[in-house]
């Protein structure tokens, strides 16, 4: 079975705006930015062997503020400047309790099934506490970048960024390696 990185896109993967203490999604491509300290950290975990697939609410869609083509460009140019296996989506909002949407961890099953994945072993990033939930559910290691929305639930651990998050994931790869041998 493979191990796979799950990343949240709105915050991790791409700059979110705040307005009123709340993360804004885009809408539109040209909102659209991706963070660039992404792009060399996801490449350490890719020469690692990970799995590398993005989750990501996007209640706009079943909203109708969110057009599927915009949601399409923005994916498309995530997975041509980052080395992204997969972008798993939720188009629904929190009140249609779909299981789909994290806090819920059907994005990850679904990935699972998809990638034949050992969810045990495999992690998530974000800076969600959503995304934490989810991972504790099927038994991943939730890593949040440290923000206002790490909530006060359980994760695993919290760190000041992306870059500390990749090298505590490598290192505890390597021991697991020495540990295996």
């Amino acid at each position: 079975m493979k191990t796979a990185i799950f990343l949240e896109r709105d915050g991790i993967l791409n700059r979110a705006r705040i307005e009123n203490e709340h993360q804004v999604l885009p809408v539109r491509l040209d909102e659209f930015r991706i963070n660039p300290e992404t792009g060399p950290c996801l490449l350490k975990l890719k020469e690692a062997g990970f799995l590398l697939i993005a989750t990501t609410n996007q209640p706009g869609l079943s909203a109708g503020d969110l057009p599927r083509r915009e949601l399409d460009r923005m994916h498309e140019v995530l997975l041509q400047s980052l080395p992204l296996d997969d972008i798993m989506v939720c188009p629904h909002a929190a009140s249609d309790l779909c299981p789909c949407h994290k806090p819920r961890a059907g994005l990850f099953t679904e990935a699972a099934f998809k990638w034949h994945l050992d969810l045990e072993k495999s992690f998530v990033i974000s800076d969600k506490w959503q995304d934490a939930a989810a991972a504790r559910t099927v038994g991943a290691t939730s890593l949040l970048v440290q923000s206002p929305w790490t909530g006060c639930g359980h994760h695993d651990l919290v760190l000041p960024d992306l870059a500390t998050i990749v090298e505590r994931i490598l290192r505890w790869q390597t021991t697991q390696r020495i540990l295996a041998a």
